[in-house]
């Protein structure tokens, strides 16, 4: 999709995206506590309507509440679990987390995690999205892992296997280039999710991962949606001004 004064132009593609911006930018809930997320729910109502929580919510007392309240605003979840365990696991995970009307779950993208949690997904709306690599990982830190190939390669690999076992799509990093992993792993319908990294200006000691790139840079280059890095104090973009 391109991207003109703040709206998503529709593009003929088999994946299952949304149209509007505000559905297409994932607001990472990375804040110490439950109350503060609402709050910055509360500060977005009509600016974005999907957001994230992952291991800085997930473990916090009224998370279940937290659910329920964004749920009951029609609001979506990415619950990012970066699940792996055993397939019976895995399977019964994510039938629940199906169950509780979350909208996209990650898992690893270990073969028979991704065989377990499609599976386990079967009759929902829950997408599934697998993590070939961490986006912080760089070549030499996979060869530390035994793995011979490039980052790039890896990916183009485990998309291929994501897609072969029944999930719908992958975590890319700013610099990875999602039409040419489509390309690659031989499938249209992969959906590309690619998180926030820091930008310019911001207190890089608050971030792991390397690399600056502008928000709806992530966006344009053929992704399907992108979290945008963890600033509370600079999200104020409105909906016309979004995109540029």
């Amino acid at each position: 999709m391109n991207f003109e004064a703040g709206m998503a132009q529709p593009v003929s593609c088999s994946r299952d995206i949304p149209i509007r911006i505000e559905d297409r930018l994932i607001v990472a809930l990375d804040v110490p506590s439950i109350d503060e997320a609402r709050t910055l729910v509360a500060k977005l109502d009509g600016v974005a309507s999907f957001f994230k929580i992952g291991y800085w919510l997930q473990f916090s007392a009224g998370i279940d509440g937290l659910f329920d309240y964004l749920i009951q605003r029609n609001k979506k979840i990415f619950l990012d679990t970066k699940m792996f365990d055993i397939g019976e696991t895995v399977k019964q995970g994510i039938t629940r987390i199906a169950e509780r009307g979350i909208s996209v779950v990650t898992v690893h993208s270990d073969s028979d995690v991704m065989r377990a949690a499609a599976e386990g997904k079967s009759g929902s709306d829950l997408k599934v999205l697998i993590v070939p690599v961490l986006t912080s990982r760089d070549t030499n830190s996979l060869r530390e892992l035994g793995y011979d190939g490039s980052v790039s390669e890896l990916i183009v690999e485990r998309a291929r296997a994501a897609i072969a076992c029944g999930c719908d799509g992958i975590i890319a990093a700013p610099r990875d280039n999602p039409s040419e992993i489509r390309r690659a792993a031989g499938s249209e319908r992969l959906l590309v999710v690619t998180p926030g990294v820091r930008l310019p200006g911001c207190n890089h000691r608050e971030y792991v991962q390397p690399g600056i790139a502008p928000p709806l840079w992530r966006c344009w280059r053929g992704r399907d949606c992108a979290k945008p890095a963890r600033e509370r104090g600079r999200i104020r973009r409105k909906r016309t001004g979004s995109a540029r």
